[in-house]
């Protein structure tokens, strides 16, 4: 791959917008130095037409990667029918008995796609931490360092969220026998988190996923926020289903987000992850309160959640990111675009997701979306300025999707017209690890990850 540390844009997607003839230089640690318009290239230094920030995927479980497409079959029985929580069962007996080396092939293999596909960055919501007896492995650690060892063999930047899980359910409910393998407490976290600390560099940062309200108790969810250091991401399922929000209801007399920011202090450093079901107190809540709305459309389409409440949040003032989640899409575009259309299916009109200073559609997605995933991932992305990670994307300015287009019309075709990828190379913490849409070690992580599934055929 080289050792150029300088790249010449044609066209590049600054902070401000897009600007023309930029040089982007890297040091030797993967941080961006200096980008500067209007210059003239080098020589010696490499050339690209359309030159993009890496897009942050803010909410993966990584192991489901395995299970898509082996869950789309109809229940039985008359009056039986098929939602989060039968899907939920499944993906239990998948995790039931899934090893570290499986966790960590099917990791890599998701990584190689997220990348190939534009994503930079992962946030890891990461719950399979026992063994399948429920007993600890001997280091605490064990799955969650397996993760982060397959983000560094794909090349992706992690944020790896280990997860406090000690409820079924509203009311203190005991877990289930296949809830074991996620059981922790506040102190279990915190041990993992102190572990995972030699393991934080500019590719990897540590925080916290309470799982939801659901799973912890408040008192542990304060607990565990108390004890974290300063400046660390903190992410929670919440809102998801309606009947979270009965749920809910019943146990507390409130409303979930209601709840949670009457019980802590909730601000920029928190993700609530979904928040599809809220009133509009909440959405208010969530808008002032500074903290990201993780929204991850193709799953919440898949697993049949519903709708987030996308204009009025934006009308608040609300930040925004996309996240994979259950990985039926690898593709940041597919997110923003059903990000999209929901809202126009939900209201009949067209062109929702714009501002009074931007009004080209796919521009807005694409910036928010690196700006509230870089908040939530708690490193330095999400954008080509001087001191940012390295990430970038260079698009195919031969496609013929990109050919004879305008400059502003760009972002709007990637991300609404035809089904190509249009990412031509991608580069991470100033390495190169996709080449001519081509990952560097594709088909050694491909191998393995076939092997993994061949083990786990019989899930079901």
């Amino acid at each position: 791959m080289g050792a150029a540390v300088k790249l010449f844009a044609r066209h590049a997607l600054l902070p401000q917008g897009w600007r023309r003839d930029v040089l982007l230089a890297w040091d030797a640690h993967g941080d961006l130095t200096s980008v500067t318009d209007n210059a003239v290239p080098p020589d010696g230094v490499e050339l690209a037409e359309y030159v993009l920030p890496g897009m942050v995927n803010l909410h993966s479980h990584s192991f489901q990667r395995a299970l898509g497409g082996r869950t789309e079959f109809a229940a039985d029985g008359p009056g039986s029918h098929d939602s989060f929580w039968t899907w939920r069962d499944l993906m239990y007996r998948f995790a039931r008995n899934i090893t570290p080396d499986q966790i960590e092939a099917i990791a890599a293999q998701l990584f190689v796609e997220c990348l190939r596909h534009g994503y930079t960055s992962v946030c890891e919501f990461h719950y399979v931490q026992r063994q399948p007896n429920g007993a600890w492995y001997d280091r605490p650690a064990e799955t969650a360092e397996r993760v982060i060892a397959a983000a560094q063999w794909a090349g992706i930047g992690v944020t790896m969220l280990p997860v406090l899980y000690r409820y079924s359910g509203f009311n203190d409910s005991p877990l289930k026998p296949e809830q074991q393998r996620f059981r922790t407490d506040a102190d279990d976290v915190l041990r993992v988190i102190e572990a995972l600390a030699p393991l934080r560099d500019g590719q990897t940062e540590v925080g916290v996923a309470p799982h939801s309200l659901r799973a912890a108790s408040m008192a542990q969810v304060n607990q565990v926020v108390a004890a974290l250091p300063a400046g660390r991401p903190i992410h929670l399922h919440i809102a998801e289903q309606q009947a979270e929000v009965d749920q809910c209801l019943a146990a507390t007399g409130m409303r979930p987000v209601r709840y949670l920011y009457n019980q802590v202090t909730v601000d920029a450093r928190w993700c609530l992850v979904h928040a599809t079901h809220l009133d509009a107190s909440e959405i208010a809540h969530i808008a002032a309160s500074g903290a990201v709305a993780g929204l991850c459309p193709t799953t919440e389409a898949n697993l049949g959640d519903g709708l987030f409440p996308l204009a009025a949040f934006l009308a608040a003032g609300g930040r925004f990111g996309i996240g994979s989640d259950s990985h039926v899409s690898q593709s940041p575009v597919e997110e923003l675009r059903w990000l999209e259309y929901g809202q126009r299916l939900r209201q009949q009109r067209r062109n929702i997701a714009v501002s009074a200073e931007q009004r080209q559609v796919g521009d807005f997605l694409w910036q928010g979306a690196l700006q509230g995933g870089a908040q939530a991932a708690g490193r330095p992305v999400g954008a080509l300025a001087p001191g940012r990670r390295a990430d970038v994307l260079v698009l195919d300015g031969a496609h013929p999707r990109l050919w004879g287009l305008a400059l502003h019309e760009v972002l709007g075709s990637l991300v609404f017209s035809g089904n190509d990828n249009l990412v031509r190379d991608v580069m991470v913490g100033g390495r190169w690890v996709v080449r001519n849409a081509q990952h560097v070690a594709q088909q050694a992580i491909a191998a393995r990850f076939k092997q993994t599934m061949a083990e786990l055929r019989e899930f079901q």
